[in-house]
C-alpha cells in the first residue's frame, strides 16, 4: 500500500508563524498530543503525523492515487496514462532486464533521464538479477519552469502554480509506476520488490521517494544533499548549501519552506524524521565526505537519529549508511558501496540474504548524535 497510514486521525497543523524554535531535532516518538508511542503499533499512525508535517512545511502536498492510472508494462519500458478531474497526462520509462535469472524480476527505479544516468554499479545490480526502471523525473516534474508556472506532468494535473515542489512530484510521479506495474500482474516485474535510487538533486529525490511510497522495499540515495537526508538544524553551521540556496536555486521543496530558510529550528520536525518514515524498510544512505558542500556530518547525524526509530522497531539492521569513501568526486561509483549494495539488495528486492546494515562514517565527516537530542529511544513492545 503506497500509505498504511491513511486512516489516522491527524489532528490540523499549526500555521509556520505560529511554530516555536526547537534547537535540537524533535523528538521523533512525540505524537502531536505531547504523549510518546508506547508500541510499535503506534509507529504507523506517528508515521502519518510526521508525513503531513512534512508535507505542510517543507515538500508541499503529494497527492494520493488520481482517479484514473492506467498503462502498460514491457521489457523494455512502462508507460503511465492518468486522468483525474478531467485533466490528463502521460509519461514512459524505460526497461533494462538483468540477462540472468527469469521473470518477474525485481528492479531499482533510477533517477536521472540520461542527465546523471544510472546513479548503481549496473553490472552488479543486473547481476543480482535485477532490473533497471530508468525515470526521467523531469518528465514529471521540470526544472524549466518556476514557482508560479511550474512544468510537467504532475503540474498538468494539479496545476502550474500547485505548491507542491518537484521532489514530492517525482515522488507522485514513481508511485504512479508503482500503480502501473502492481496492475500488470506481475508477468515482467515484481510490484513488492522495488528499490529507488539517484545521486545529487536526484538523491534527493530518491529518499523522498522512498519515504513517501511504502511500497518502495529499499532505498538508496547518493549524496543527496541540502533538501536530502542531512538535518536542516546542522547544514548552516557545517558549511553546506543553504537552505536558502537549496530553496532558491530550483523548486524543489514546496513553496512553504520559503518561511524556513532563515529560521530551521522552527521546523516542527527535521530529516531524521523523514529517515523514520521509511522504517523498518531498507535504507541505504551513500554519501560523500569530500564536499563539505553536500552535508556530510549532518548526513550521518540524520541517519543516527532515524536509527533509532528503526532500533525501536526492532529493524536497526535495515539500515545502513556509509561515508567512508576515498574517491571525493561528485555522484562516482564507488567500489566501497558494491558489496553493501550487493547485500541490500539480496536482502529486501531478491530475498535471498539476511546481512545486518552498517552504519560507517568517514572520521572526517562523523556527526555526534548526542549534541542534538534530547530525547530517548524508547523499548516498545
Amino acid at each position: 500500500m503506497e500509505d498504511e497510514g491513511t486512516d489516522c486521525a491527524v489532528s490540523s497543523l499549526p500555521d509556520a508563524g505560529a511554530l516555536p524554535a526547537i534547537a535540537k531535532l524533535p523528538d521523533p516518538f512525540k505524537k502531536l498530543d505531547g504523549s510518546r508511542i508506547s508500541t510499535k503499533a503506534d509507529w504507523r499512525c506517528r508515521r502519518q503525523e510526521i508525513k503531513k508535517q512534512a508535507e505542510k512545511y517543507i515538500y508541499g502536498t503529494k497527492p494520493p492515487k488520481p482517479e484514473s492510472v492506467t498503462g502498460t508494462v514491457s521489457r523494455t519500458s512502462i508507460t503511465v496514462n492518468v486522468s483525474h478531474q478531467g485533466k490528463r497526462t502521460s509519461f514512459t520509462a524505460s526497461v533494462e532486464l538483468p540477462s540472468t535469472g527469469s521473470g518477474p524480476y525485481p528492479a531499482i527505479v533510477g533517477l536521472g533521464g540520461g542527465f546523471l544516468g544510472f546513479p548503481l554499479n549496473t553490472s552488479l545490480v543486473k547481476g543480482e538479477g535485477v532490473a533497471i526502471i530508468n525515470y526521467d523525473p523531469y518528465a514529471v516534474g521540470s526544472e524549466s519552469g518556476s514557482r508560479s508556472a511550474k512544468r510537467g506532468a504532475f503540474y498538468d494535473i494539479y496545476g502550474s502554480n500547485s505548491t507542491t515542489g518537484l521532489l514530492a512530484a517525482w515522488s507522485w510521479g514513481v508511485s504512479r509506476i508503482l500503480d502501473v506495474i502492481e496492475q500488470s500482474g506481475g508477468a515482467i516485474l515484481k510490484a513488492d520488490a522495488v528499490g529507488v535510487s539517484g545521486c545529487s538533486r536526484f538523491g534527493k529525490g530518491a529518499f523522498t521517494i522512498g519515504a513517501f511510497d511504502q511500497r518502495i522495499a529499499l532505498t538508496l540515495p547518493i549524496e543527496s544533499g541540502s533538501g536530502g537526508v542531512p538535518i536542516w538544524r546542522g547544514i548552516p553551521g557545517e558549511g553546506a548549501q543553504s537552505p536558502s540556496s537549496a530553496y532558491g536555486e530550483t523548486y524543489w521543496l514546496g513553496d512553504a519552506f520559503g518561511s524556513f530558510t532563515s529560521r530551521v529550528t522552527s521546523l516542527p520536525l527535521d530529516t531524521h524524521e523523514v529517515v523514520a518514515m521509511v522504517a523498518p524498510r531498507g535504507l541505504f544512505i551513500m554519501d560523500n565526505p569530500h564536499i563539505a558542500n553536500l552535508g556530510p556530518k549532518s548526513a550521518h547525524v540524520a541517519a543516527l537519529a532515524g536509527a533509532e526509530v528503526y532500533k525501536a522497531l526492532g529493524a536497526q539492521g535495515n539500515i545502513s549508511y556509509i561515508s567512508a569513501v576515498s574517491d571525493g568526486s561528485h555522484c562516482a561509483q564507488r567500489t566501497e558501496w558494491n558489496e553493501p549494495l550487493r547485500q541490500n539488495i539480496r536482502k529486501f528486492l531478491t530475498k535471498t540474504g539476511s546481512s545486518s546494515g552498517v552504519i560507517s562514517a568517514a572520521s572526517k565527516a562523523t556527526g555526534n548524535l548526542s549534541e542534538w537530542r534530547d530525547w530517548t529511544t524508547p523499548t516498545l513492545p
